[in-house]
């Protein structure tokens, strides 16, 4: 009797034990930190007595590749913060029971190479969205980022200190982060939201303090709360980072020289309000652009490389409306400067960049989680000169105006994950010439649970022309859900054909009205010889909106797998039906139709602990009925010689055959070819890092490509689309073959000699070749490029961090 009294008692149990387990896992935790008056020396061994009497963060928790579970006892982890008047202080212990098998692999900052580190993440606004991350390796390497969801933007710079120090009992780490480098509300009491995390990467696991529901919503929502930080009087914010810089070029057996030297400079206007801006900016140190061999109708784009324009920039890229590269961009009247040449006239000087004169940006969310940015910038004129070869005289021709370049941004966060925005670009140039104008309203709202997600966007263009305005309109409204293991979206893109956002942004084309859907399976906790996998079917229906004409339908399906083994694998598979092409034509309303397609993919990543690691990809498109295929490859071999030395080795592969390609615009006719197209890539980044602040980077890449269109195989295009037999003549003027190769190598000498200053030696080697010898091939045309003219660049740039309250301080 009493054992069946007992079991009924315990089924009666069971469901409220298992009920507050789990009310406990969800539970948000609570750091309540406290004020020090004095402030540890961040050395990385944690035996400050400031640390003594400090409430400890701990009972961290898997977030991958498990679901919740806690960490081992041989492994746990002990956070302490602390604050005072000028910056908040941590203090981390990492326990391993295996010292010997900690990662502490070499790299600069905001390099994350396959080492054990420690995260704190901060939400200063406590709205589930924007959050600031520090990360510290255990070999001391420090990388900071902008949060917001799943996103990660690194190109956020900001100076703080971090040590670490490591024993027989595992790692620790100690960080003091400056109020300066927060923006936060301005009341007396603060409500942040925290998050801390910790790698252990031979175990390949991660643990988090507050419990995340990978299942459901974003990362971002499931931060602790952090309590306690009062009545802090911040130092004034105020930073210089002047710089100067040399550099000698040869090119062509000619030599020249620069000197510069220029500021940028951060101000906080308040605790929350930060101004940037950039006086007599100095861009030639930045990577260089991957140039490719260009045959489409569209115009190659480049990611930024530039410093100011991609930190502290995630207010001013909602909506996708601006693309910095428009700043500085080759001047809109350089091809027009050619036909603008007299007969007896020759061109002097043609600028390919346009000078930037100044830019500022100011950002920052108030109190009730208004984000509010302000973005400008002024380009200076440049101008085309001509020679008059008879008479000597010359004269001058505007490429592109005085130009000022702005941006304003409105972002309301509420219910810790949802948010509508507003934001303006504007373009205007002196005189008469083309000025233009974007507004767009945006919003991204998530339901109570965070189960299903509604966004949207309205975006309206008005290009002022000399002649005639033109006002545009585009949309999208997008539906998902995001909880479970399965989870499914629909979309609705939509744009007339007078939109057009290109002064500030980046639009290839309009006049589309496209429909999209998508469907996922995915695990959240290992399964088999599985840590993760997402399997996706999707498919889209485009088409033109005036006039209302198919372009193609899409079907296809994806897989991504993860092993236990860190072993990665996956691939795609897509079939299209007949796609009229309006853009290949270079005529307005014309269109080419390709026939149906179909195209496979597949892709290996090897675990980056090892010491040797491979990427390869390998795909293959083909249009049934037809001779034209396209086959890519690539292959990345990558080799960690020890812990400072890293060679990462890329090849990649691409021939198209059979194409039916546009060569030339005539009074009556399109005339179209049938090309074939090989492309070889060989590229080698070598990093050897003599500490965490300084290293020698190497960066070599060939580009080679060739366009060969078939002898007497010439076509005008009809009206339907479809291809006729055109006779055609080739001459040396009209040669619709292209040869390409490009050679680029960088070598640079990084050295960070004090928080946010640097020291930075490069030496550059550049050689191009651009031709119509296609005939050559890959071994031949590299002969034939070192017969061309190289360009040497050797410059030094050093910039020093000066804060304001230091200086006062000395004063």
């Amino acid at each position: 009797m009493p054992r069946i009294f007992f079991f009924f008692l315990l089924l009666l149990l069971l469901p409220q034990l298992l009920f507050s387990q789990l009310q406990k896992k969800y539970e948000k935790k609570e750091y309540q930190i406290q004020r020090i008056t004095d402030a540890p020396k961040i050395d990385g061994i944690l035996d400050d007595s400031t640390w003594k009497d400090i409430s400890v963060a701990t009972d961290f928790v898997m977030v991958d590749p498990g679901d919740g579970d806690p960490s081992p006892a041989t492994h746990p982890t002990e956070v302490k913060l602390a604050y005072d008047d000028e910056a908040i202080y941590v203090a981390a212990a990492m326990y391993d029971n295996e010292p010997h098998r900690i990662r502490r692999e070499f790299a600069q900052r905001d390099n994350l190479p396959i080492a054990d580190f420690f995260i704190v993440d901060f939400n200063t606004y406590n709205d589930g969205e924007n959050q600031t991350r520090f990360i510290l390796t255990a070999a001391g390497t420090l990388a900071d980022a902008k949060m917001k969801g799943q996103n990660e933007d690194y190109s956020y710079n900001v100076v703080w200190e971090g040590m670490v120090s490591i024993d027989e009992k595992g790692w620790y780490a100690e960080m003091k982060i400056p109020y300066s480098a927060l923006r936060f509300p301005e009341k007396e009491e603060q409500l942040w939201s925290m998050q801390l995390a910790r790698k252990i990467n031979h175990r390949n696991e991660t643990y988090v303090w507050n419990y995340i529901d990978k299942s459901v919503g974003k990362l971002t929502h499931y931060n602790g709360l952090l309590k306690g930080i009062t009545n802090i009087d911040p130092p004034v914010r105020l930073s210089f980072y002047p710089y100067v810089s040399g550099e000698v070029e040869n090119y062509d057996g000619d030599t020249q020289t620069a000197f510069n030297a220029g500021m940028d400079l951060k101000y906080g206007i308040n605790e929350a309000f930060t101004l940037d801006a950039t006086l007599i900016p100095d861009f030639g140190q930045t990577a260089y652009d991957e140039v490719e061999l260009n045959l489409g109708p569209f115009e190659q784009t480049f990611g930024e490389n530039r410093a100011f324009f991609t930190e502290g920039t995630e207010l001013f890229t909602k909506g996708d409306l601006f693309y910095s590269r428009r700043i500085g961009d080759t001047p809109t009247g350089f091809n027009e400067a050619q036909d603008a040449k007299l007969e007896n006239e020759e061109i002097i000087d043609n600028p390919e960049k346009t000078d930037l004169l100044n830019a500022l940006k100011i950002s920052g969310r108030t109190e009730g989680g208004l984000g509010i940015g302000f973005f400008n910038a002024i380009t200076e004129t440049q101008k085309a000169r001509y020679r008059n070869r008879t008479t000597g005289e010359t004269r001058e021709l505007v490429t592109e105006p005085f130009t000022n370049y702005n941006i304003f941004v409105l972002d309301q966060q509420f219910d810790q994950k949802s948010s509508i925005s507003l934001i303006n670009t504007n373009v205007t140039r002196e005189g008469h010439f083309r000025d233009g104008n974007v507004t767009g309203f945006l919003f991204d709202i998530f339901n109570k649970n965070s189960s299903f997600n509604f966004a949207g966007e309205a975006k309206m263009s008005n290009v002022n022309l000399p002649a005639q305005n033109l006002t545009g309109f585009a949309s999208t409204l997008e539906f998902s859900r995001t909880k479970g293991k399965f989870r499914y979206g629909v979309k609705h893109d939509f744009a007339n054909e007078t939109y057009n956002i290109n002064d500030l942004g980046l639009l290839f084309f309009n006049n589309y009205n496209n429909f999209y859907w998508e469907t996922s399976y995915r695990i959240f906790e290992p399964s088999g010889i599985f840590n993760d996998y997402n399997i996706q079917l999707f498919g889209n229906h485009q088409r033109r909106y005036d006039p209302d004409v198919g372009v193609t339908t899409n079907f296809g399906a994806s897989f991504f797998g993860m092993t236990t083994q860190r072993f990665a694998f996956g691939g795609n598979l897509n079939y299209s039906t007949p796609f009229k092409d309006f853009f290949e034509p270079r005529r307005e309303n014309r269109f080419i139709e390709y026939p149906e397609n179909w195209y496979v993919q597949g892709w290996i990543s090897s675990d980056y602990r090892k010491r040797f690691a491979v990427d390869s990809r390998l795909g293959y498109n083909s249009y049934l009925g037809t001779d034209h295929g396209q086959l890519n490859f690539s292959f990345s071999p990558r080799f960690r010689v020890n812990n400072r030395f890293l060679l990462v080795y890329s090849f990649e592969y691409m021939q198209e055959n059979n194409r039916d390609s546009f060569v030339e615009l005539l009074p009556q006719n399109i005339v179209f070819g049938n090309r074939d197209r090989e492309s070889i890539e060989n590229s080698l980044q070598g990093t050897y890092n003599f500490s965490t602040n300084d290293a020698l980077n190497l960066s070599f890449r060939n580009f080679w490509s060739a366009a060969n269109f078939t002898q007497g195989e010439f076509s005008s295009l009809q009206q339907n689309g479809k291809l006729t037999p055109y006779s055609y003549e080739v001459d040396e003027e009209n040669d619709p073959n292209a040869h390409f190769n490009i050679w680029n190598l960088d070598l640079s000498y990084q050295w960070r000699f004090a928080p946010g200053s640097e020291m930075i030696l490069l030496y550059r080697n550049s050689i191009f070749n651009l031709d119509d010898q296609s005939h050559l091939l890959y071994t031949e045309s590299l002969e034939n490029l070192f017969q061309q003219p190289g360009r040497h660049n050797l410059s030094l740039r050093i910039v020093y961090y000066l804060d304001y309250n230091r200086i006062r301080s000395i004063i």
